[in-house]
């Protein structure tokens, strides 16, 4: 342990990196090896999931990495990339009017550059209002001079709510590689590995348990796999995984264990509630969403990232009363 505290910052992201790569390799190998016997019927589709996952995680991991090579600069256009694509998956999912375009426009071109350009600017306080407050009471502006009083507020809602979790949301991800706390400047892709590794690892434990107990889903129409039982123990395994990570982080153990905690449970919660958005959709996974609307499934990887990032990075700076 106190070896890797001697290496300097960019030392332990790079060890970082080579342990998860390393990881993700031997996965793919022991994957690779399990094609060398027949599966056949729930066995090939457990198998073919598991390969879209694995897919998943690879790609994850490599715009991680080049998010973190190319600096603030680079990794502040990689998520406004993401960010127009996940906003442009949530858009297929809509019933949109001719007059919705001009919204969509302020939405797509303007309010989503301006966001992640103050976060690349490190305007901190401003980026944190500049949707909730400036973008919420714009959109409506711009949707009555189009001159459709049909479903004004429904149209409206749904467009402000796609900007809340696909713009602002994961504009917190970079603003996460920006905080620099002292004496632990350039360890904020340390903050980002940590939030996504809680996020992953309550989903994995709370579908696990789900599977493994008496099922009694809190609300059967839109997830029959979630309970409350498999929620707190998705919550609680990524509380113990954060906890045992605390070293990578600016906290100390306890710290890091409520830190852990409510990433993880924002992150589930926002998972919920994006399955809910797709049922009423009429979609009931991304599979039948690539037929219906062209959706590749982006939205359905970041959803709790979405939601996690801001409530783990508003957490962390009025926690650490940090100020750029």
């Amino acid at each position: 342990m106190s070896a890797l505290r001697d290496l300097d910052a960019n030392q332990q992201v790079a060890l970082l990196f080579v342990i998860l790569f390393g990881l993700l390799l031997i996965v793919t190998g022991i994957a690779a090896l399990r094609t060398l016997r027949e599966l056949e019927g729930q066995a090939q589709v457990r198998y073919q999931r598991f390969r879209r996952e694995l897919r998943a995680l690879w790609v994850s991991a490599v715009l991680f990495w080049l998010a973190w090579v190319s600096g603030a600069p680079g990794a502040t256009l990689l998520f406004v990339i993401v960010s127009f694509l996940a906003f442009r998956e949530y858009v297929t999912l809509l019933k949109t009017r001719p007059s919705d375009h001009r919204s969509l426009i302020l939405a797509f071109f303007i309010v989503l550059p301006l966001q992640f350009a103050l976060v690349g600017n490190r305007n901190f306080d401003l980026f944190s209002v500049f949707i909730p407050v400036y973008v919420f009471l714009a959109i409506p502006v711009v949707s009555a001079l189009a001159g459709d009083p049909e479903r004004f507020l429904e149209r409206n809602a749904k467009i402000q709510w796609g900007i809340m979790v696909c713009v602002y949301g994961l504009s917190h991800a970079p603003a996460l590689l920006l905080l620099d706390f002292p004496r632990l400047q350039g360890r904020g892709a340390f903050l980002v590995f940590f939030l996504v590794i809680v996020a992953t690892t309550a989903q994995i434990a709370q579908e696990l348990a789900s599977r493994q107990l008496r099922r009694r889903p809190v609300a059967r129409q839109i997830d029959r796999s979630f309970s409350y039982r498999a929620f707190g123990i998705g919550v609680l395994a990524a509380a113990v995984v954060g906890t045992a990570l605390y070293w990578i982080t600016p906290f100390k153990a306890g710290q890091a264990l409520v830190m852990a905690a409510i990433a993880a449970a924002s992150g589930t919660l926002g998972e919920f509630v994006m399955r809910a958005l797709k049922k009423d959709a009429g979609v009931s996974h991304w599979g039948n969403a690539v037929s219906v609307t062209g959706a590749v499934g982006l939205l359905d990887r970041v959803a709790p990232i979405c939601f996690a990032a801001p409530v783990f990075f508003h957490s962390v700076r009025w926690y650490f009363q940090y100020r750029p």
